[in-house]
């Protein structure tokens, strides 16, 4: 009798360990990072990850933050499940303990990144920006073509001033003449080429690859792989439609952000959509990144990329 009533026992534990691992296969909610400028808010706006989880019974909810440094503070606290940043703000995460892991990465867009000047400014040339103030972003994408583009031009961080502001504020700086440079990214950068007639002194092409990296927490990814897989895959279509659709997708993408259509049709010829899983190269031009934030000081601490490698890719 006691062994029939501890074998019940067993298969009644059994079953429920099951069934509590069954419900644990997809989360109720999925909490979603996003700009108002980048992909993520293209899918928010499209509906269409509300569409293909509505089956499962998973809820999306989505969460707006003004950058990707703020965005990963965010994930790393555990307010959201999943980013899309730039380069750089994985790495100044990373440095923070932050427990994040890479899911996959856009195609790399070297040119929707620059250093742009006044267009009455005297300065031709990133070697001119010797004793210059240049505004940025601190830790953003941008801060790193910005390392890049002086040492090529046989400079160091030392020898200009940066000016840490976020894009609305730098914006106003550059218009006003209170800085002699700006490094921004697209859409904004778009927008000051068309609205102010700013020059380009030297993008990311042949500097940095510049890609979008779409990030998670590791407790997330590795508790629900098939939820981020299905995201990946939706961000996949999500892109195939934008690229083949550019005037509709800087539709949509103008009324999230309040800019003109025009200015989205601009960004969008130099920023293509896609969705891929991480390679060793890419990682190894992640760990570049963090090394030279590390080597000039920016980063207090040796980054290990690859410490944020998503079980699935280790397979």
């Amino acid at each position: 009798m006691k062994n029939q009533l501890f074998s019940a026992l067993a298969a009644l534990t059994l079953s429920a360990t099951v069934s509590l691992a069954q419900a644990q296969t997809v989360p109720e909610t999925v909490n979603i990072g996003y700009q108002k400028a980048n992909i993520f808010a293209l899918l928010k706006y499209r509906g269409s990850l509300e569409e293909r989880f509505k089956e499962q019974g998973t809820r999306v909810r989505w969460i707006e933050f003004p950058a990707g440094p703020q965005m990963l503070e965010g994930l790393n606290v555990g307010s959201i499940d999943l980013a899309a940043t730039g380069d750089a703000p994985p790495a100044f995460a990373q440095a923070a303990q932050a427990e994040l892991v890479y899911l996959g990465h856009s195609p790399a867009n070297p040119k929707t990144e620059a250093i742009v000047v006044a267009e009455n400014s005297p300065v031709t040339s990133v070697a001119e920006l010797k004793g210059k103030r240049v505004a940025l972003n601190k830790g953003s994408d941008v801060n790193y073509l910005l390392v890049r583009a002086l040492e090529a031009a046989g400079l160091s961080y030392k020898d200009i001033t940066p000016v840490y502001l976020p894009p609305a504020d730098a914006r106003a700086a550059f218009q006003r003449g209170a800085v002699d440079a700006w490094v921004i990214w697209d859409p904004y950068l778009a927008e000051v080429e068309t609205t102010l007639r700013a020059r380009q002194i030297r993008n990311a092409d042949g500097l940095v690859p510049h890609y979008t990296f779409f990030l998670s927490s590791r407790r997330f990814a590795e508790t629900y792989p098939q939820t981020a897989v299905g995201i990946i895959d939706e961000l996949t279509r999500l892109s195939n439609w934008a690229n083949q659709n550019r005037d509709e997708a800087a539709g949509v993408l103008s009324g999230s952000t309040g800019l003109p259509v025009a200015v989205w049709q601009r960004a969008l010829t130099r920023m293509p959509f896609g969705a891929q899983r991480m390679t060793p190269d890419v990682f190894n031009e992640q760990q570049a990144l963090a090394d030279t934030f590390t080597r000039i000081g920016l980063l207090p601490v040796k980054v290990d990329v690859s410490r944020a490698t998503w079980l699935l890719d280790k397979k």
